[in-house]
């Protein structure tokens, strides 16, 4: 099957650019869609052809499936990439791509929808052997059965949505009287933002790391990892600096989670690049957490320790190729550093839309994926993240070295962001030392 002509990125920002690049480097055209808002943005002027599909808000443009459909197809698309976020795990989206004779660059529907629900994912994980946090398999109907669960674990617990994700539909519950008060409010919020009312418990993991396992695997059925990313640094459930290696795993359990993760995705028949992620206790014991059928944001923290471009790779895989390269050919060099910059308050993460006036990077000294310039207008609809700063050193000591430099250089003008706030994580002492939990944000941004 020949490589596209034609892809369209159905996403903005700095994924877009991301994917325009490598789709650039590979000599596909590209088409970037737009809302009002972005019609200035990057993105825009760097593909071949741009369209605007709708207003600012997400739903009437990025979440527009009708129009970006109607638009591939009048310009002759191959295929839609879709990033992450918006319609990335979409499995809606995927049906009407196939319907429309497009390729979707990720995964098939069936096996998006069964990732995509925490129950289903739990209950597939289980067969195929994988350890999963133990609680409910099946969906809490009523309060009663909730309260009949809880009965057979221990307090505290976590009430979540199914089709949760980004940290919303999620409730700590310490007792029954808490667990009473939360179900009917969670599964409203489920409903509400998911239109999946769908819940189930889990047992309170004390002092988690998270550590995700990236994955490939083609449609011939070869399946292999590149290796593991450590993202337990983490405001609100979402992740704000990612690494990799990670300081915390032996060479003996690194192996097993590696195994663990593949096992995995071979049981699901999974096709293209996806992530695998594990919640770790503090005995050092893993429990499969969820899949993101898709490309992750630190998706880079793997590029630069493989040296691999994993857009290329989500590419050549959707045209029918077999893997570019075996388990034994993926070879893992040195330590690498993610850190997000978000347009937010250090402090409280409340969001500081505007103009940037001032932008400057130490491009000698790493990697950056930015979806603004200087004069870009940061709007209120979106996410709040504008850029990442990538950082590989030869080991830990020196990626961090080099991440404190780069952002010591990093200038940003005209709007709040969260550098302050990259900088101490970066001269912390339970950073440095690699002994850092999920709860490391809470406890040292109070």
């Amino acid at each position: 099957m020949a490589l596209f002509n034609k892809i369209l990125i159905a996403n903005r920002g700095e994924i877009a650019l991301r994917i325009i690049r490598t789709c650039h480097l590979m000599g596909i055209n590209t088409v970037a869609v737009y809302s009002e808002a972005d019609v200035d943005a990057p993105f825009v002027k760097e593909a071949k052809e741009a369209v605007c599909v709708g207003e600012a808000q997400a739903k009437k443009s990025y979440l527009n499936i009708d129009k970006i459909i109607s638009t591939a197809k009048e310009l002759n698309v191959d295929a839609i990439h879709p990033g992450y976020g918006f319609l990335s795990e979409s499995s809606i989206f995927v049906e009407l791509c196939e319907d429309a004779g497009i390729t979707f660059i990720g995964p098939g529907k069936d096996v998006m929808e069964i990732m995509g629900s925490k129950l289903k994912s739990r209950q597939m994980m289980k067969a195929a052997g994988i350890p999963v946090v133990p609680g409910s398999d099946k969906n809490l109907d009523s309060l009663e059965d909730a309260l009949e669960v809880a009965g057979e674990l221990e307090f505290p617990l976590m009430l979540k949505a199914s089709a949760g994700g980004g940290g919303i539909g999620m409730k700590k519950v310490h007792d029954k009287e808490e667990l009473t008060a939360a179900f009917k409010t969670t599964k409203k919020q489920a409903e509400n933002f998911f239109s999946d009312d769908k819940l189930f418990l889990e047992q309170w993991i004390y002092e988690p790391r998270h550590i995700e396992v990236q994955i490939a695997a083609d449609s011939k059925g070869n399946v292999i990892h590149l290796f593991e990313r450590e993202c337990s640094v983490q405001r609100r459930h979402q992740k704000v600096i990612e690494e990799s290696p990670s300081p915390f795993l032996s060479d003996e359990v690194r192996k097993k989670l590696l195994e663990a993760a593949v096992k995995g995705v071979e049981h699901l028949g999974y096709k293209n690049l996806g992530t695998m992620e594990f919640i770790f206790d503090q005995s050092g014991d893993f429990y499969f957490l969820e899949m993101n059928t898709r490309l992750q944001v630190e998706h880079p923290v793997t590029e630069e320790i493989t040296g691999l471009d994993l857009v290329e790779w989500q590419i050549r895989i959707a045209a029918g190729e077999t893997l570019p390269l075996t388990q034994e050919e993926v070879v893992q060099s040195g330590h690498a550093i993610e850190a997000r910059l978000y347009a937010e308050d250090p402090k409280t993460y409340f969001p500081s839309p505007g103009t940037i006036t001032k932008l400057r990077l130490a491009e000698d000294l790493g990697r950056y994926d930015f979806g603004v310039v200087e004069g870009s207008k940061v709007t209120p609809f979106y996410d709040a993240m504008i850029g990442k700063i990538i950082i590989h050193g030869e080991g830990r000591e020196e990626a961090i070295d080099k991440m404190k430099k780069a952002l010591e250089k990093l200038e940003v003008e005209g709007i709040i962001t969260n550098l302050p706030l990259l900088k101490d994580i970066m001269t912390a002492d339970q950073f440095t030392s690699g002994q850092y939990t999920t709860n490391f944000l809470d406890e040292f941004n109070k």
